[in-house]
C-alpha cells in the first residue's frame, strides 16, 4: 500500500464545496482510501497575484494505484469541476497536487516527486504538518522549511 499526500486549492465559485467535491471524488475512485484531511486554509494568490484567495487543504490517501494512473485521476477530479489551466498560477476552480507518493523521488516531463515547490509554500507545509509532523523532505523534516519561510507567509495562511 502506498501513503500518498495531496494538496487541494481553489479560489472560483463556492470554494469550500469545490474542495468537498474533490475529496468526494477522489474518494470514489476504487483503490483511493482517504485516510485524514487537513483543516482548510485561507491564502492570497501565489505567484499571480491578482485574483481571488484561496483555500488550500491538504488529503492523506492509501493506495495501490501507479503514481502516474494516479496524476491521471487527480486530473480527473479537476476536469470533473471545470479546471481551466489558462494563466500560471492562475483562478481556478480546484487543483489537486501530488505532493508526496512515499519517498519515491522523480523529476521526469511528466510527474515530479515530491513536489517541487512545497518548501516555498507556508499553505502547504502547514496543512502537511497537521497530517504528519514526521515528513521528510531532503533530509529535513518539514518544520525546518516552515522556519526558513518568511512571517508574513506563515502568518497569511488562515485557518478556517
Amino acid at each position: 500500500m502506498n501513503k500518498v499526500y495531496l494538496g487541494l486549492g481553489t479560489n472560483m465559485g463556492d470554494r469550500h464545496l469545490n474542495l468537498r467535491n474533490a475529496v468526494e471524488f477522489l474518494d470514489e475512485y476504487e483503490g483511493i482510501n482517504i485516510i485524514k484531511q487537513s483543516n482548510v486554509y485561507e491564502t492570497k494568490a501565489w505567484g499571480y497575484t491578482e485574483q481571488d484567495d484561496f483555500l488550500n487543504m491538504c488529503v492523506e490517501i492509501e493506495t495501490e494505484i501507479d503514481k502516474y494512473d494516479l496524476l491521471k485521476i487527480c486530473q480527473e477530479v479537476e476536469q470533473k469541476l471545470h479546471r481551466k489551466r489558462i494563466i500560471r498560477w492562475g483562478p481556478r476552480t480546484i487543483d489537486v497536487d501530488i505532493l508526496f507518493y512515499n519517498d519515491f523521488v522523480s523529476d521526469d516531463e511528466e510527474l515530479i516527486l515530491p513536489h517541487p515547490r512545497i518548501k516555498q509554500r507556508a499553505f502547504v507545509l502547514i496543512p502537511l504538518l497537521e497530517l504528519d509532523e514526521d515528513i521528510i523532505l531532503e533530509g529535513e523534516n518539514l518544520r525546518h522549511y516552515l522556519k526558513l519561510l518568511p512571517r508574513g507567509d506563515i502568518e497569511g495562511v488562515k485557518e478556517l
